[in-house]
């Protein structure tokens, strides 16, 4: 009877497993069962950490949106609420770059919202 060894379809597992840890440190990028961990690990995070980052950035524009908000003397909040009742389309992505890129645009707009609420 012919030895049978399943070479090829294991050598492409390895290799397949070998280079999702490429760019791993110590043993954990070229030992089979440490990658096979490591590797496991980081596509798990990898899928919930695709789902994290949209929820940090919205906090950073939100934070950056009442820093700026306070400089022109009204709270988020309000002026949330503000350009809600004006009608303003302008989401919290474009409110952030707004305030980092043209303060004084941002300034009109918080006027807006002062008198939207007013």
């Amino acid at each position: 009877m012919v030895r049978v060894t399943n070479a090829v379809a294991a050598n492409r597992k390895r290799k397949r497993l070998l280079k999702l840890a490429k760019g791993f440190v110590g043993d954990r990028k070229n030992h089979l069962r440490l990658s096979s961990d490591a590797v496991m690990s980081a596509l798990a995070f990898n899928y919930k950490h695709r789902k994290q980052k949209k929820r940090d950035f919205r906090r950073l524009w939100i934070v950056r949106i009442g820093v700026a908000a306070k400089i022109n003397g009204v709270s988020y909040s309000k002026l949330i609420s503000g350009l809600a009742k004006a009608g303003c389309a302008l989401n919290r992505k474009m409110l952030s770059d707004i305030a980092i890129r043209d303060p004084h645009s941002f300034a009109a707009i918080v006027t807006q919202a002062k008198q939207a609420l007013a």
